[in-house]
């Protein structure tokens, strides 16, 4: 039995990792964009990396299930802690894509000035505004939830010293 993920598992972790953070970060600075053609830009540009993301995620279920590496979780109370966060990851990383595509369609968007979503209801302003909070809200506990899983690996690598951080490390050839 292994104890390392396979390399895709691994490159599909880091890579959702790596467009979190990155959409995260975009999200928080849309609006600091003059409006017009760079905030047209910079909407666009979260819009295509959460499909990216959507399309990630739908891979890495995939993977998972059909042939991705399955490692056990420790023994105990930390293995289900780690188990419970793994999928408390997932449910939100589907949340904050669902809800950010329902955004897209509430709201309405001009897609780099090539296509254009027409907006659901362009009237209701309270159901935009609430979307668009649900959509903030989701990311910030996905980003908080995934900061507790990176602590939790680097308190498993500097102080338990098991090697659970090593599992996910891409491997140097």
């Amino acid at each position: 039995m292994t104890d390392t993920y396979d390399a895709r598992t691994i490159r599909m972790h880091w890579l959702t990792a790596a467009l979190v953070v990155g959409l995260w970060t975009l999200g928080q600075c849309i609006d600091f964009f003059p409006k017009g053609l760079p905030r047209i830009t910079a909407r666009s540009l979260h819009i295509s990396f959460g499909v990216a993301l959507a399309l990630l995620l739908v891979a890495r279920l995939v993977w998972r299930v059909r042939q991705g590496v399955k490692l056990a979780p420790a023994p105990g109370l930390a293995g289900r802690l780690a188990v419970v966060m793994h999928y408390l990851l997932y449910l939100l990383l589907a949340a904050v894509v669902v809800i950010g595509i329902a955004c897209v369609w509430i709201r309405g968007d001009n897609l780099f000035n090539l296509f254009t979503v027409p907006a659901f209801d362009p009237s209701n302003e309270d159901l935009r505004e609430e979307a668009v909070d649900l959509h903030g809200l989701m990311a910030n506990l996905l980003l908080f939830a995934a900061g507790l899983h990176a602590a939790a690996a680097v308190w498993h690598h500097l102080v338990i010293k098991d090697g659970v951080l090593r599992r996910m490390w891409p491997r140097l050839k």
